[in-house]
């Protein structure tokens, strides 16, 4: 792609769409700036941020928007910006380079390069000039530009030994040591409920700042115990009835500054909210009775609809900023409340809003409040004070307003599709429906599936994974066969594409090393890397383990069921040794030599009850179509099937529950 200022605005993100009118002349990735810079024969200087990120912008304005600074890039280093969002193949290259040079991330993500792209310095945030013990960024780009005109040798020697260093951390699965031993999932997951709940504090977590992960608590649903039944309760209520949610308009921040998750980092994003919303779905259902967790799923749900909307699909995010304030929409201080409740006539509820979203004259940030619920009050607000919260957010959408990125990512909104069909609510369920539905029709084309609507990067490794494992949700909730086609054609893809080796099968069961994050079709990078650690959203690794073996267990494939089975074999001493680094594929794992519930025909409440259960760890195949496990099973009855053998069928609750419960 060539310089940003030559693109076509209307194919680029808002992120970089931001910096167009940088007097930095910078790049977009590929071979057109690698192309120039070894013609040029300079470094590269690469940028990494995305739109809701605070410090992005910070940088932006201090150091790309300064004229002495761009003059300096602009003759002595090809720029190159990306959007990490739209590259995340890139970025966590890059990323595992940053870290293992300055011994931290973050974005923005600041990388110096070879002409070859090879990394050999790195750091994220710099201030325009030396400042309170960090170096300005314009002593940086001299020194680094010294460096490459007087010791040459030294920066190669210096990009060769992060290379060898880097090439191993991001395929990391390739040098695990095999498990010969079987691995016990009943015991570490055991194990792994045990490590969570332990670590959890009484404030819901176990470090400041404090990042809601979802997984934690999934991995903690279906244990009765009293210390992990209290752990799991604590996160929820934390994460829910504090400053991360968005007690107005709905949603969850990036995560909380603090360790009380009393003050967060503002911005809002797709993905988070899809994996905190199925969780609390999830979480509601083990109630098993009406409980406000169905509330903050479905408050979250309705806040991405109405905030994060587009033509098609569902944008990326919004940011943590609004009119050049953090979080200046999001928090209030008294005298504010109560001039918007006297404005509407409601001025005798300022005492009693202001005391249930703890909004105080003191304030979280700045003398200003986050609103938070009181220790004590209830998540659904009593009916006496609707009038008054509606009069904010009204008053609160006159206020300027964050700037959404409305790129679609074909990962998050597969994501925010998988938790729409874990409401389990009919009308959620057409919305995911119409979700997949738009992710084809707008993301794949020319024989390939792309990351966004733009069709400019190739789809990752997690952005299939999800579209398979959101196509075997359909095909669970409708029992429609046109799903599980779509998910085989969509799994066969991802095999054919991004698979590392031969591919196992049956009388192959081990060979291949697992799925790179690129597609074989992207040949802009020096190494392919691999995921199998859990970060922000779950690795690539564990949602290809889960989403093939639910495929395999539905279309009863033993060839395809190797795929999942090599991928829990690859990571299986991490599973056994460091589950907590690898929730996600614990989890996942579990599928693989999961119960397959064959419910045959029309929807009944045998099916209804499996689909009301907060973890399956396998698949209900229903319908009239022409999965094997529906041949020769009579309608009205239920079956529950185990590697090759079934249960006798039963043909009321009572006994399915309990033939599952046995199973699991």
């Amino acid at each position: 792609m060539p310089r940003l200022r030559d693109v076509d605005r209307n194919d680029l993100s808002p992120y970089l769409e931001q910096h167009v009118n940088n007097p930095v002349e910078w790049w977009s990735w590929g071979d057109d700036a690698l192309g120039e810079a070894l013609r040029r024969d300079i470094p590269i200087f690469l940028s990494v941020g995305y739109a809701a990120c605070h410090w992005c912008h910070v940088m932006s304005h201090e150091s790309f928007d300064d004229p002495s600074l761009a003059a300096l890039l602009n003759a002595h280093f090809i720029a190159i910006k990306v959007d990490r969002e739209e590259r995340p193949d890139l970025d966590q290259l890059y990323m595992a380079a940053t870290q293992l040079i300055s011994g931290h991330g973050g974005w923005p993500m600041s990388v110096f390069l070879l002409p070859n792209g090879r990394p050999f310095t790195a750091g994220t945030y710099y201030p325009p000039i030396n400042r309170h013990g960090q170096v300005g960024f314009g002593t940086l780009l001299e020194a680094v530009e010294t460096a490459w005109r007087t010791r040459r040798s030294e920066v190669e020697q210096q990009a060769l030994s992060v290379q060898q260093a880097l090439v191993r951390e991001v395929a990391f699965v390739e040098h695990l040591v095999p498990r010969t031993t079987p691995l016990d999932l009943t015991a570490i997951r055991r194990q792994l409920a045990d490590e969570i709940a332990g670590a959890t504090d009484a404030e819901g977590g176990s470090s400041s700042p404090r990042f809601p992960r979802p997984s934690y608590v999934d991995s903690l649903l279906g244990f009765e115990d009293e210390l992990t039944q209290a752990a799991r309760q604590r996160i929820l209520d934390a994460m829910s009835r504090r400053g991360l949610f968005d007690h107005l308009a709905g949603g969850f921040a990036r995560y909380s500054v603090d360790a009380h998750w009393h003050v967060p980092h503002f911005e809002k994003m797709l993905s988070d909210q899809a994996l905190l919303a199925r969780t609390y779905f999830r979480a509601a259902r083990e109630q098993r009775s009406p409980h406000p967790y169905e509330d903050v799923a479905r408050r979250t749900v309705h806040f991405v609809q109405r905030e994060l909307r587009v033509t098609e699909g569902y944008g990326a995010s919004l940011d943590a900023d609004a009119g050049g304030i953090e979080g200046s929409h999001i928090t209030w201080n008294p005298e504010e409340v109560r001039s918007v409740l006297t404005n509407a006539g409601l001025s005798e509820l300022t005492s009693a809003l202001t005391q249930y979203l703890s909004i105080t004259p003191r304030g979280d940030l700045e003398g200003r409040s986050v609103p938070r619920l009181a220790h004590d009050a209830d998540f659904v607000p009593p009916s006496l004070l609707e009038p008054a919260l509606t009069a904010l957010r009204e008053a609160r959408q006159r206020r300027p307003q964050p700037t959404r990125d409305n790129k679609v990512i074909l990962e998050w909104n597969a994501m925010f599709a998988s938790a729409l069909f874990a409401s389990r609510d009919a009308q959620f369920t057409l919305d995911a429906m119409t979700i997949l539905q738009s992710l084809e029709s707008r993301h794949f084309a020319r024989g390939h599936w792309w990351r966004t609507q733009s069709r400019r990067d190739y789809a990752t490794a997690a952005d299939m994974a999800w579209l398979v494992d959101t196509y075997v949700d359909a095909y669970e909730v409708r029992g429609e066969d046109s799903w599980l086609v779509k998910g085989y054609e969509a799994a066969s893809y991802l095999i054919e594409h991004y698979w590392d080796g031969p591919v196992p099968r049956a009388r192959a069961p081990h060979d291949g090393a697992g799925f790179f994050n690129t597609s074989d079709q992207c040949t802009d990078l020096f190494t392919r890397p691999k995921e199998i650690f859990d970060g922000a959203t779950p690795s690539s690794h564990a949602v290809a383990t889960r989403a093939l073996a639910r495929l395999a267990l539905c279309r009863a494939d033993q060839d395809l069921l190797c795929v999942p089975e090599r991928l829990v074999a690859l990571g299986a001493q991490l599973i056994a040794t460091h589950p907590l680094a690898v929730v996600d594929l614990v989890e996942a794992a579990t599928f693989v030599t999961g119960i397959e519930v064959v419910v045959p025909g029309e929807p009944n409440t045998l099916s209804d009850h499996v689909r009301s259960l907060p973890m399956l760890r396998g698949v209900l195949i229903t319908g009239s179509g022409t999965s094997p496990l529906l041949e020769g099973r009579h309608q009205g009855l239920a079956y529950v099937c185990h590697q090759g053998w079934c249960e006798r069928p039963v043909d009321n609750v009572d006994e399915l529950a309990a033939l599952l419960e046995e199973a699991s």
